[in-house]
């Protein structure tokens, strides 16, 4: 069973990927890149402001974290 995916601003996104420990590394247009040194894991936030993610760009970034979208909705 899969959860719903919530509706998320890229804000709000890298407001959690700063909480578990990413750190941003640098831009590229308008996609910024995070890493985590503890287990070298790299997240790409696409950065387009008041917009939000689409659900397939959303769950892949949350793969990319380690996490799973029930994690992912506790800590936002």
């Amino acid at each position: 069973m899969n959860p719903k995916l919530p509706q998320v601003k890229a804000k709000e996104l890298i407001r959690v990927a700063l909480k578990l420990g990413f750190e941003f590394d640098r831009q590229s247009g308008s996609h910024a890149i995070y890493y985590r040194k503890s287990d070298n894991r790299r997240i790409v936030v696409p950065i387009h402001s008041g917009k939000e993610l689409k659900p397939k760009t959303l769950s892949g970034i949350i793969k990319d974290m380690g996490l799973e979208v029930t994690e992912f909705k506790e800590l936002l």
